[in-house]
């Protein structure tokens, strides 16, 4: 039998960004919400192991053996006591990779939380949270597949206020951004900006509502992530002029940008549009929010 589960894109509203510690790490505070849209995980028992990469990305991971959702797995065969089957992985990569969409993270969480559920109940919430913490500082709130607020250098997670669905286009100009490279830029700029948020409403009824409390918001490394991939700075520019669109930003260090709208139909025809217009960008458009819907 075959057990499927979404791997969703995660965004970030808003990304403010400190000034590095002695250390090198950054305090931040992000709002970041799934789409319902990702990558898809396929597991099943069997008597011959494997794992393949397959989808429209899946050449951009070829090779890389020490893939996250693997980690994710073994890590969870020990704590289950080796009591896990043999596993057949299937990872189908419809997200770009390294796009700021926290695939890697949200493909490792979709695999850890299916496998447990399906194959060793009796480990616990806890010991998944400390295997995605291992495996990066997007684990865990990938692993929790919902509206997160983090804080301090992103090991703080709280829900945020209220948030209603939010219709939305991802865009991404099939070019990576390097994480790295961006946070560089970012330092060698000497532009800190306060990792505080601007107060939250204690709800949000609608995406306007929503769209005019992220623009009191930043994402720091907009700037820098635009810099170390021009195209991306093209899309950002392209969605911002679009009739539409209440609010448009980059997600995380890039390259894909994310345009708010007022209503499903309002994203679906912009998406429709951009790809007329744009038809080697890859446009997605979503739904924003996110309760567990890595579990759909």
């Amino acid at each position: 039998m075959i057990h499927e589960a979404l791997a969703p894109a995660k965004v970030n509203l808003f990304l403010h960004v400190g000034e590095p510690d002695a250390a090198g790490m950054h305090p931040l505070s992000s709002l970041a919400v799934f789409a319902d849209v990702g990558d898809r995980i396929q597991l099943r028992a069997t008597d011959r192991p494997d794992f393949r990469l397959e989808g429209p990305f899946a050449d951009a991971l070829a090779g890389k053996g020490d893939n996250l959702v693997l980690r994710a797995l073994q890590a969870l065969q020990v704590a289950a006591g080796g009591r896990l089957p043999a596993l057949d992985v299937v990872l189908d990569k419809r997200l770009p990779v390294a796009a700021g969409l926290g695939g890697g993270s949200s493909d490792a969480a979709a695999a850890l939380r299916l496998a447990r559920d399906v194959w060793a109940p009796a480990v616990g919430d806890v010991t998944l949270n400390a295997i995605m913490a291992r495996l990066g500082a997007d684990g865990p709130m990938c692993l929790a597949a919902r509206p997160m607020l983090a804080e301090g250098y992103g090991e703080r997670l709280s829900p945020p206020p209220d948030l209603p669905d939010l219709p939305a286009v991802l865009a991404n100009p099939c070019a990576p951004a390097s994480t790295p490279l961006v946070y560089r830029a970012y330092d060698a700029a000497g532009r800190f900006g306060g990792a505080a948020p601007p107060p939250m409403a204690a709800a949000y009824e609608s995406p306007a509502e929503v769209a005019r409390f992220l623009a009191g918001c930043r994402n720091d490394l907009e700037a820098p992530g635009a810099a170390v991939q021009p195209a991306a700075a093209e899309v950002l520019d392209t969605l911002r002029r679009k009739p539409g669109v209440l609010l448009a930003r980059l997600s995380g260090s890039g390259a894909t940008s994310f345009a708010l709208c007022e209503s499903v139909a309002t994203a679906q025809a912009l998406a429709s549009g951009l790809r007329r217009e744009r038809p080697n960008w890859w446009l997605q458009p979503c739904i924003l929010g996110g309760n567990r819907i890595g579990d759909a």
